[in-house]
């Protein structure tokens, strides 16, 4: 087996990760699914924090469609994420693994408020960390949060597990001829206004030199690949 390239990983998950075939909601077998691809980055000695998305249970554009305030629609979805998180977690205890899940908003009565030092500790000592409600301010997404916490506990290497293995130059499902990239510099990814992450996280990972890797989380390996480095999705960076 190929050596490690990167020993403290931010994992952002979409919420859909969680849900089952009906697309919504959360299918406690398919957590159980996530949860066993983050146990097999912990045994390979790799320090792992996530970030989840919470599309599986509500999109704020839904909101402001019917004239919904974005403040509202946004402190709705951070509080989805923590159910999500909360799921997670518990997938994660029930393979023996040791999760802590922390909030940008404080809800002490179920997980502890985010604090910095505190989350690298849990990391130092092999626990998986989850951190739920974004960066607990609205007209920031859950990719920017993930890109945030990422700078913030000092991690390597930044991966966007998705539904498909890679970015496209157009919708791979509306064009199955579309052109995938190997390799993205962070003003290409900018330029070509990719969908699978919002600017404002390429932004902030390009200020700080934070590697990319954008994967399909169902791709048998496909995360333990992204770690050791090896070519698999698309890379963005310098």
């Amino acid at each position: 087996m190929s050596a490690i390239s990167y020993r403290r990983v931010m994992l952002k998950l979409g919420g859909e990760a969680l849900a089952g075939p009906q697309g919504y909601g959360i299918d406690p077998d398919r957590a159980a699914q996530v949860a066993a691809k983050i146990r097999s980055l912990s045994d390979l000695d790799v320090e792992v924090a996530v970030v989840l998305g919470a599309g599986n249970i509500w999109r704020g554009q839904i909101g402001l469609t019917h004239g919904m305030e974005r403040a509202t629609a946004d402190h709705m979805g951070m509080l989805a994420t923590v159910i999500n998180a909360l799921a997670l977690a518990d997938a994660l205890e029930r393979l023996g693994m040791v999760p802590r899940v922390q909030t940008a908003i404080e809800m002490r009565a179920v997980s502890e408020p985010y604090i910095r030092l505190r989350a690298i500790r849990h990391l130092e000592k092999g626990r998986v960390l989850i951190l739920g409600a974004g960066t607990g301010n609205p007209y920031f997404t859950t990719d920017t949060a993930a890109a945030l916490r990422a700078m913030e506990i000092d991690a390597d290497l930044l991966i966007k597990a998705t539904k498909v293995d890679g970015v496209y130059a157009e919708d791979p499902l509306v064009n199955p001829q579309a052109q995938r990239f190997d390799h993205l510099t962070y003003i290409d990814a900018l330029n070509l206004g990719i969908k699978v992450l919002d600017s404002t996280a390429i932004s902030l990972c390009m200020d700080n030199h934070l590697p990319i890797v954008v994967v399909d989380l169902w791709q048998p390996e496909a995360l333990q690949h992204a770690i050791m480095g090896e070519p698999v999705g698309t890379i963005i960076s310098a």
